[in-house]
């Protein structure tokens, strides 16, 4: 199932891809996750209304999530890309999943823009990742039944002012949060597609693409850490709530490594079926 939040309420979407605006009372995902943590009533709700995709706003799904959650460096590919890197700071990945948050602040929508901050806005970066929306949270969840806390997935762009993250990487700490929580660096969407139309072991094609160029192509077979450890991992520390949003880590292709950031004008688009198509342009700070 494909559930949307909207500036008209929470939609599910038709077989001709029109969008059904259900009859819940929650407004959002997020809030429809705290009180139907399997989407069973959204999944079964009756329709208000029927609308045209382009007669709505789309939002992100979970518009104000409690915990956003990365996993960094968490794809084959981009461990071999990032490696010469890790070894000049002097860095080693542990052999458990790393993780850092993010706060609720950094997300936004599709179409919305992602603004180049004023503190730092020469080196910022893409990073595709598919996102598991927790559905029933839990305090030191078992490997073995983590997935039955996720209520399904979509798409979030890591998005990362690189210089900041040098900086944060070369000291004595691996620390991430305010190079990647910065407002707006966290775009997710357009849908949340439950987790019954995913395969497991996860097999979920990403591409992104800057102004149309090709930059990230990838399945989540690389994962070095799949979804269930990463869940296991996280709640050794502090509890999942329903709505949370873990970033599972993004493929090799970042611009770090190219040498090409983000600018003014650009626009980025990131994809992954059944999910369909994340798009915000970049903009300068006002």
């Amino acid at each position: 199932m494909k559930l949307f939040t909207t500036d008209r309420g929470i939609a599910r979407e038709a077989a001709d891809g029109a969008l059904e605006i259900l009859e819940v009372e929650a407004t959002d995902l997020g809030a429809q996750l705290a009180v139907d943590q399997d989407l069973e009533a959204a999944r079964s709700a009756n329709v208000r209304e029927r609308v045209a995709r382009d007669d709505v706003r789309l939002l992100a799904p979970v518009p104000a999530p409690r915990k956003v959650i990365g996993i960094g460096i968490n794809y084959q590919s981009h461990v071999e890309e990032t490696r010469e890197m890790l070894e000049r700071l002097g860095v080693q990945l542990p052999a458990d999943p790393v993780f850092f948050l993010a706060p609720g602040s950094a997300v936004i929508g599709p179409e919305d823009p992602i603004v180049l901050p004023r503190v730092a806005p020469d080196m910022v970066d893409y990073e595709i990742e598919l996102a598991a929306v927790i559905g029933r949270g839990g305090f030191e969840i078992d490997e073995d039944t983590a997935l039955t806390h996720v209520a399904g997935y979509t798409l979030a762009n890591d998005v990362s002012a690189r210089d900041v993250q040098r900086t944060a990487m070369s000291g004595p700490e691996f620390e991430l949060s305010h190079a990647k929580g910065m407002d707006g660096f966290k775009p997710m969407g357009p849908a949340l597609v439950t987790v019954d139309e995913f395969p497991e072991p996860l097999d979920v094609h990403l591409e992104t693409r800057v102004n149309g160029e090709l930059r990230q192509d990838a399945r989540t077979d690389e994962l070095v850490h799949p979804v269930a450890r990463c869940i296991a991992r996280i709640t050794q520390f502090m509890r999942l709530d329903p709505g949370d949003v873990i970033l599972t880590g993004s493929p090799a292709g970042v611009g770090v490594f190219r040498g090409t950031f983000l600018k003014p004008g650009d626009r980025v688009e990131l994809s992954a079926a059944p999910i369909g198509t994340l798009r915000n342009p970049v903009v300068a700070a006002g």
